[in-house]
């Protein structure tokens, strides 16, 4: 694949258009480090006008690392990788809060590869936020305190049994029992630290009591979502997003009523927070 790539920075803290690659084709691997390379560098970018079948987008993603099969989510019954976020399916509603894919196991995703397949005429936007420009901002006291934090995540707090109350929940969760990550994490291939608690997934602070440990956890989780530290992507069916999910959190908003969204997940996997 020939080299003719063009970027545009969408905002001081996260997120860019990448122009000059066609996802549909095997990147040669100048390409592949050249998309890697950008999502480090932006945490999340975006690619407009792409056509992938299924296989397509699993073998994309596959080339940053083993692939995810969610324990809850339908899935492409051909391409079992690619998970399917379509309102037909789903009450995307759960997906309409700040997380971190998948931080309920030992080794979170390192990322994802998202692509539009139908959208709505209005709304359906997502929302990506920069968990380290977020704890740059902290001031050095709270950074230090809260890099000796641990925190619980926990599969059910996203997933509950009224909303999901069936044998496959039940499953899910015996797979996937609470784990302890550091509130504080350290990229593993930047060096840089981000706030790796968020609403969809974190019920609490280790050996710290609820009444003392929500209110910390609510400021971090408004903290993160500050305007200044996301951008804002309205999607167009064919567009295709990667982001770094070690670093960032999103949020799909819910706004488009009974209108009919079709998402395609591909996640990769990740390592275990440090």
């Amino acid at each position: 694949m020939t080299m003719n790539i063009t970027i545009e920075q969408l905002t001081p803290a996260i997120g860019a258009v990448v122009s000059g690659v066609d996802l549909s084709r095997p990147l040669d691997a100048q390409t592949r480090d050249a998309v890697e390379a950008l999502m480090l560098a932006h945490q999340v970018i975006f690619f407009r006008d792409q056509a992938l079948t299924e296989e397509q987008q699993r073998d994309l993603a596959a080339g940053f690392g083993p692939l995810h099969i969610h324990p809850i989510y339908p899935r492409c019954e051909r391409v079992p990788e690619i998970m399917l976020l379509d309102t037909a399916l789903n009450d995307l509603r759960d997906n309409a809060l700040w997380h971190s894919d998948v931080s309920f196991t030992e080794t979170p995703s390192l990322g994802a590869v998202l692509l539009a397949r139908k959208v709505p005429a209005l709304g359906g936007d997502t929302l990506w936020a920069s968990a380290t420009a977020a704890y740059d901002a902290l001031p050095d006291t709270l950074k230090t305190y809260l890099g000796t934090l641990s925190a619980t995540h926990d599969l059910a707090k996203s997933f509950p049994a009224e909303r999901f109350g069936s044998e496959q929940l039940a499953a899910a969760k015996r797979s996937n029992p609470p784990v302890v990550h550091p509130v504080i994490r350290t990229h593993p291939v930047t060096g840089k630290k981000a706030i790796f608690v968020s609403e969809g997934f974190t019920t609490g602070i280790v050996g710290m009591e609820p009444p003392m440990a929500e209110p910390l956890l609510a400021m971090l989780y408004a903290h993160v979502a500050r305007p200044e530290y996301t951008v804002r992507w309205k999607w167009r069916a064919g567009d295709v997003a990667i982001w770094d999910n070690r670093v960032t959190q999103h949020y799909a908003t819910y706004d488009y009523g009974d209108a009919h969204r079709v998402m395609n997940r591909a996640t990769i996997m990740g390592d275990r927070p440090f």
